[in-house]
C-alpha cells in the first residue's frame, strides 16, 4: 500500500509564493503518477497539475502559469514525492490542498490535505 503526507501549507500574503510537498512511503515503486488538487469550502475538489514517474507533467488552468510541479525519485524504488511550487498567489487560492497517489487505473490514495491560506 501507498501513503501519501502533503506539508507545506500556511499562511501567505497576496503576491506571495509557497512550495507545498507531497512525501509518499510504502509501495512507492507501484505509483504512476502524483497529482495536487484543492477544496475550498463549499466547491468541489479540482485538479491542479499531476507528474508521473517519467516526469510527464499536466496542469489544468486553474493555476496554469503559475504553478511548477516537479518529482523526487528514490533510486531503485520509484517516485517518492511531488513539490508544487506556487507564485502569484492571491485569496481566491485559499483553500485545503490535497496530494493523489495513483497506483493503477481506478486505485487512488489520498493525503489528509494541508491547508493554504492568502490573505494580508
Amino acid at each position: 500500500q501507498v501513503q501519501v503526507v502533503e506539508s507545506g501549507g500556511g499562511l501567505v500574503q497576496p503576491g506571495g509564493s509557497l512550495r507545498l510537498s507531497c512525501t509518499a512511503s510504502g509501495s512507492i515503486w507501484s505509483i504512476y503518477a502524483l497529482g495536487w488538487y484543492r477544496q475550498a469550502p463549499g466547491n468541489e475538489r479540482d485538479l491542479i497539475a499531476t507528474i508521473t514517474e517519467g516526469g510527464i507533467t499536466t496542469y489544468s488552468d486553474t493555476m496554469k502559469g503559475r504553478i511548477t510541479i516537479s518529482r523526487e525519485i528514490t533510486k531503485d524504488r520509484g517516485m517518492s514525492a511531488a513539490n508544487l511550487h506556487m507564485s502569484s498567489l492571491q485569496p481566491e487560492d485559499t483553500a485545503v490542498y490535497y496530494c493523489n497517489a495513483q497506483t493503477g487505473p481506478e486505485s487512488f490514495t489520498w493525503g489528509q490535505g494541508t491547508q493554504v491560506t492568502v490573505s494580508s
